[in-house]
């Protein structure tokens, strides 16, 4: 058969079939080579941090510059610790108020692990819309635990916002003796009783020596807590890890609200850090956020 047109097609460009083939008029374009000789074959990906954008290189952290009040005084030095912070319930809107106490994980006390990514599903017009979520728990061995949860569309990005938000839920977790008061602190002062969802959790003092008596999820929270003897006992859907870990952190949360005899001594009222420092944050300064929150939705 005679194609007329066929010629003509191959010098307008249409495309001639097969992989791997010419597409019809890109023939003229050889001089240009493949996509490597497009100016980036001599750069590579790996050199793009360096000169560019705010001219940190790879192993550089650009400096914490404080969006909020309580973020300026700890930098500033006016608050010495976390504990500061906790006698006068004061809310942490800057995860590196964390590390700035505690350091940053990898390098300072700071441990984080990831319990679990799952997916989850919100019904829309054109179908399911997936997203992952991540539950995280930080803390440093020693008293200091936070448990942050966070969705994101890739699981990178909820890990990475999983942490952020542990970060800013760390607590002070109380310890306390069994039996005598000898040596460190190695069990929870009294029995507990914490609730998620339709978990409930009681944690009983334990002699020294024990151990934690619990299940793989609460008894990493405890280990992340710095508890080293408990008794635990669980009733409700425990096998959901989500609310199992939320009722194990909510009855650590509470173990500072008891009032026991050791804590009866007359309070000393001192003035809130606000209030203290009233004159060092009278300067006005503009401080502009970064968006770490947009960074990680």
């Amino acid at each position: 058969f005679f194609f007329p047109n066929k010629r003509r097609m191959g010098d307008r460009g249409g495309f001639r079939g097969g992989f791997g083939g010419d597409r019809g008029g890109r023939g003229d374009r050889g001089d240009r080579g493949g996509r490597g000789d497009r100016g980036r074959g001599d750069r590579g990906r790996g050199d793009r941090g360096r000169g560019r954008g705010r001219g940190r290189g790879a192993g550089d952290k650009e400096e914490w510059v404080p969006c909020t009040k309580l973020g300026r005084l700890v930098k500033a030095g006016k608050i010495k610790t976390l504990e500061h912070l906790f006698l006068f319930s004061m809310p942490i809107k800057e995860y590196e108020i964390v590390e700035y106490f505690l350091g940053v994980p990898g390098t300072g006390k700071l441990k984080d692990e990831v319990l679990q990514v799952k997916p989850v599903q919100k019904q829309t017009s054109a179908g399911q819309r997936t997203r992952f979520k991540a539950f995280v728990l930080v803390g440093d061995f020693d008293g200091h635990v936070g448990l942050g949860v966070k969705s994101g569309k890739e699981v990178a990005n909820a890990i990475r916002g999983g942490i952020l938000s542990a970060k800013m839920e760390v607590i002070p977790v109380r310890r306390g003796y069994w039996g005598r008061k000898i040596g460190l602190p190695h069990t929870v002062p009294n029995k507990i009783h914490g609730k998620g969802g339709s978990v409930h959790i009681r944690l009983v003092p334990a002699p020294r020596g024990t151990g934690i008596v619990a299940a793989p999820t609460s008894k990493k929270i405890l280990q992340y807590a710095g508890i080293n003897d408990c008794f635990t006992s669980s009733s409700g859907a425990s096998s959901t890890l989500g609310n199992f870990a939320k009722a194990t952190f909510a009855s650590l949360k509470v173990l500072y609200g008891y009032l026991s005899p050791d804590l009866w001594k007359d309070t000393k009222y001192t003035k809130q850090p606000f209030q203290e420092f009233t004159d060092d944050l009278s300067n006005k300064q503009a401080i502009k956020s970064r968006g770490a929150a947009d960074k990680y939705s």
